[in-house]
Formats: structure tokens, C-alpha cells, sequence
């Protein structure tokens, strides 16, 4: 299957109400399921469940993300529609991890990823645990992969992500006021450089101090954007073509013409 219909949940999450967080993303991944035609793909946004409110984070974190992956596994099963849940501040016996998880039209788990780059302008180092694996996995036979917010900065993961085969990036973000041209430029570059597609979930709204502003974008291996969201509550909807991958990397040769042995 190389044609996908994705759905992205851009929605405002309030930091430390887990409550309102879980209703808001259940609601919102209900009204993505009900567009018709009915998406392949819905992707949630980072830390959904409860925001920036590090403070609280260990309290406030789902262990094991447990409430989250029962709900989210239930929904793709019920629906039979593939949801990247965005990511969730997850509770483990060592300490709290901002993990991203996917699934299938099974509701099976097929991801789990927890951000390797901690942002530290919002002290993330010092209340999670930074990941140790690179986020990649299979969606409908088709190599994706995936990278939460301050990962898009570093060109090295994405390009490790593609040289393993990746066609799809799938990037959950809380991004702030006032970086939005540092959103939108390293969102196009990675598309462009790495000859993939590129699909990014913001947040909207006020939470923890700071200011989000959506545009949540959809990017073609051209480095063309397909559809881009406002600064508001949204479901954005584009429909990609995964063929066209090899048909730029096949014109322009990148991966071929690369000389790694004079970049160490």
C-alpha cells in the first residue's frame, strides 16, 4: 500500500490536567475516525496526556503508559484505522520518559519510541530520561519511522533513519512562540535532504508558561508542502503517495553519491 490518507490531531493540551488531556484526545481522534473518506493514518501530538507541567511530571505520568496504550489500542481495533498516539510523559521504575507509541488496524503495537534529545530551554533534562534507541518501524509494509519535536534538529538522526529505509517521518511536537520559521524550515530541510515524507502534529493554545502555534504540516520528498494547519484546534487532512519516494531518490541520487569515509 503505497497510498495513505493521514489525519493530524492539532489540539490545545493543558498542562497537568490529565483528565481533560485524555477526553480532548479521545474526542479528537473519534472526529478524525468519522471524516470520510476515513484516514489510514491519525497521528497525535507530543506529551498529550499532560503537557509541560514538569514539575508534577512524575505524579502526573501514566505508568508504563498503560491508560494510553488501552485506549488508543482499543480505538485503531474498534475503528480498524492506524493511529501514531503522538507521545505521553510515561511512568518506568527508573524515572519518566517522553515515549511515542503506534498501532495498527489490529490495535497491536507496532512502535515505541521515547525522545533521545532532551530540550533543555524547557528543562526537559532535568525531570525525563532521554531514550537510547532511534524510533523505527514498518506502517502498511511501508519502512516509517519517527522523532518527537527537538529530534528534528539533529540531521544525523534523520539521515540514520533513512539510510535504514524510511519513507515516512512522523514527527509529534509541542513547538513554541516564537520559533515557527525554525519549525518550518528544519521540518522542509529534513524532507528534502533525506527524500521522504515528512508529517509533523503541533499543539495549539497556552500551556506551561509558553505559547504554541500549530501549523502541523504534511511535506511531500520534494520538500513541498502538501497541507499545513493554522493557529488553531484542527483536524488536518492530506493524502500522500508513497511512490513518489523512490521516484526522487531515483532522480536525484543522494544516498548513492554520498562519501561517509570524509564525514567522520
Amino acid at each position: 500500500m503505497t497510498r495513505l490518507r493521514i489525519a493530524l490531531v492539532q489540539m490545545n493540551i493543558e498542562a497537568g490536567n490529565t483528565e481533560a488531556n485524555f477526553a480532548k484526545m479521545e474526542a479528537g481522534l473519534e472526529e478524525a475516525a468519522a471524516l470520510d473518506p476515513k484516514p489510514d493514518l491519525i497521528v497525535l501530538p507530543e506529551m498529550w496526556n499532560t503537557g509541560y507541567a514538569l514539575t508534577e511530571i512524575r505524579r502526573l505520568a501514566d505508568p508504563d503508559g498503560a491508560r494510553a496504550k488501552r485506549l488508543v489500542s482499543g480505538f485503531s481495533r474498534r475503528h480498524g484505522v492506524n493511529v501514531l498516539a503522538g507521545s505521553i510523559a510515561q511512568l518506568r521504575p527508573d524515572g519518566v520518559t517522553n515515549t511515542l507509541y503506534a498501532f495498527d488496524r489490529t490495535g497491536a503495537a507496532i512502535a515505541e519510541y521515547s525522545k533521545i534529545h532532551l530540550f533543555r530551554l524547557m528543562d526537559e533534562h532535568l525531570h525525563l530520561e532521554a531514550g537510547e534507541t532511534a524510533g523505527s518501524f514498518e506502517l502498511e509494509g511501508v519502512p516509517a519511522a519517527a522523532m518527537i519535536c527537538y529530534d528534528i534538529r539533529f540531521p544525523e538522526l534523520a539521515r540514520k533513519l533513512a539510510l535504514g529505509g524510511a519513507k515516512l517521518l512522523i514527527v509529534p511536537a509541542q513547538w513554541p512562540h516564537p520559533r515557527l520559521h525554525h519549525w518550518r524550515t528544519l521540518l522542509q530541510a529534513r524532507a528534502i535532504e533525506n527524500q521522504m515524507f515528512v508529517v509533523s502534529c503541533n499543539t495549539v493554545g497556552e500551556s506551561g508558561g509558553s505559547s504554541f502555534f500549530g501549523h502541523s504540516m504534511v511535506i511531500d520528498p520534494w520538500g513541498e508542502v502538501l497541507a499545513e494547519a493554522e493557529e488553531r484546534e484542527t483536524i488536518l487532512v492530506a493524502d500522500i503517495d508513497l511512490a513518489l519516494v523512490d521516484e526522487v531518490r531515483g532522480r536525484i541520487p543522494v544516498f548513492a553519491d554520498r562519501r561517509p569515509n570524509l564525514y567522520e
